[in-house]
């Protein structure tokens, strides 16, 4: 049957992706499938930056809401659900559109998987002892001695990814990097195009001071605060970008004010780091503000005519 078109809009956080998508849906029969980390998480809508109601009844977004904030979810488990969606979307004579900016995910997606160990429980609970004892950073340092290309692509309080990094490297006792390096993501499961839109920094920094605001408007402290009250405040999904901040704001750590200033900050660092990932996928179509759709609507005809 050939290759499956897939449509991907990729980028930094607060670069208005989903909206594209939803402008895209009135003029090509598209479906959405999230590629985002956190947005899999039933009762984290706030923070994930989920979208609307009013946007998903206007078109069909799919890996939403898949489980509870305490389960665990893999990129395998990812690429399998997710290429499964885009099938069926295809034989149902749309076009699958990827949107989000877990750019694992989409690269694996696309790519395929590198051949790396499964995990291990017990040298995972190993190293969590030793950043435990260690003192919190202690896994990180190991990290970037080991892996420094690895390291420059995790958040130094991401304990999860630099876990799953340090176990690949004791499991196989190869870096992941040079793991997922050698794999190349080299799969043909699709024929895509790679879109982003590509804003300039000091309007993308208003967009994420404009997407902070309406979170806290929204009640993203009392969806923190219900979080931490049903799974306590040492949830891994809590540790995440404007939840881990939130926290500090109900431990009285932050005033309201300092709580956006430092949402606003972390999420800067975190969109910086996205467009560097971003920046290395070559096949990229950089779209200045989401504003040439004629550009745009032309490349995505080619993608459908199959």
């Amino acid at each position: 049957m050939g290759q499956i078109p897939l449509l991907i809009i990729q980028g930094p956080t607060a670069s208005g992706k989903t909206a594209w998508a939803i402008r895209l849906a009135q003029k090509f029969p598209l479906e959405v499938i999230s590629a985002d980390s956190r947005q899999i998480y039933r009762q984290m809508t706030i923070g994930t930056a989920k979208p609307s109601p009013a946007e998903r009844a206007a078109v069909p977004h799919h890996l939403l809401d898949l489980i509870a904030p305490d389960q665990n979810y893999s990129v395998a488990a990812y690429v399998e659900q997710a290429r499964e969606i885009a099938r069926d979307i295809f034989n149902r004579g749309k076009l699958p559109c990827v949107v989000g900016g877990t750019g694992l995910y989409i690269r694996a997606l696309v790519g395929g998987l590198a051949d790396v160990p499964q995990g291990d429980l017990d040298l995972r609970n190993q190293l969590k002892l030793r950043e435990e004892h260690g003192g919190a950073g202690t896994l990180y340092r190991d990290l970037a001695q080991i892996d420094a290309v690895a390291a420059a692509t995790i958040h130094p309080h991401n304990l999860v990814k630099i876990i799953r990094a340090l176990e690949v490297f004791h499991l196989s006792g190869q870096p992941i990097s040079l793991l997922q390096q050698q794999h190349g993501f080299s799969d043909h499961f699709f024929r895509p195009v790679f879109l982003a839109p590509a804003w300039p920094k000091d309007l993308l920094h208003q967009r994420i001071a404009q997407r902070s605001a309406q979170m806290l408007e929204q009640g993203l402290i009392d969806e923190t605060r219900c979080l931490v009250a049903q799974y306590g405040q040492h949830l891994k999904a809590l540790q995440t970008l404007g939840y881990r901040e939130t926290l500090a704001y109900l431990r009285n750590e932050l005033s309201l004010t300092e709580l956006d200033a430092e949402i606003q900050r972390q999420t800067r660092r975190y969109a910086k780091r996205q467009m560097t990932w971003f920046r290395k996928e070559k096949q990229t179509i950089w779209v200045d503000s989401c504003q040439e759709s004629g550009r745009i609507c032309e490349l995505i005809r080619t993608l459908i005519t199959w």
